[in-house]
Order: structure tokens, then sequence, then C-alpha cells
């Protein structure tokens, strides 16, 4: 009998598969994405040392609606203009297991517009 896996198990496997060949440095750390139903968060990891070197998300922003395109934009923006004024310039992003779609998508490309490179 073929098992049922959730989505979010299916999520996790795709990360652990992802995680496997990027890793986060102190001179190139990773910008790892979490988007839940209601929100989404960022964060930028030094996987050396395991510790989170900077975080945005659509809680701690405080926006009405955290689950849509424009959240995700206004949060990509925060985390982008945070990495830069710590002295980041060069990442690694790590979609999550997400789809590079979307939030993810609208995420990404606002950390790139605030001068994220990745």
């Amino acid at each position: 009998m073929i098992k049922n896996i959730d989505r979010n198990e299916s999520r996790l496997r795709k990360h652990a598969r992802v995680r496997r060949k990027i890793s986060g440095t102190a001179e190139r750390p990773r910008l790892c994405v979490f988007r839940s139903n209601r929100h989404i968060e960022v964060q930028l990891i030094d996987d050396v040392k395991g510790v989170t070197l900077a975080s945005a998300s659509s809680v701690g922003l405080k926006l009405e609606v955290g689950s849509n395109i424009e959240a995700a934009t206004i949060v990509g923006e925060a985390i982008g203009k945070k990495a830069v004024a710590a002295g980041y310039k060069v990442v690694v992003f790590d979609r999550g297991g997400y789809i590079y779609h979307g939030r993810v998508k609208a995420l990404a490309e606002a950390a790139r517009a605030a001068g994220l490179e990745f």
C-alpha cells in the first residue's frame, strides 16, 4: 500500500535535499525562507557558527496581512536593508523546500532590489 504524504512532509524532504547542497558561511550566509498560511519569515544564517545574523518577518513588522505577495515584498526589502547594513551583500538563497513562485519569488526579488546578490 502506498503511504500518503502530506504537503509539509513533502516540503521537508525537498528542504533536506536542498540543505545537503547549500550551507551558509560568515562570508556568504544562507537566506532561509519560512512560509506559513498566515505569515512569512526570513533569516540570514551562518551555518558554521550556527547563529542567526539577521531576521525579518511579517509578524515582526506588524503587517496587517502577512500572507500575500505585498507582505512578502515588504519582508524581502526589510531583510535586504538589514543584511546590507550588517555588511552582508552576497548570500545563498534557501527557498526552504517551497516552489520558487508567488510569495517566495516576491521576497527574493525584493531582497535583490534592496542590494543582496544571489
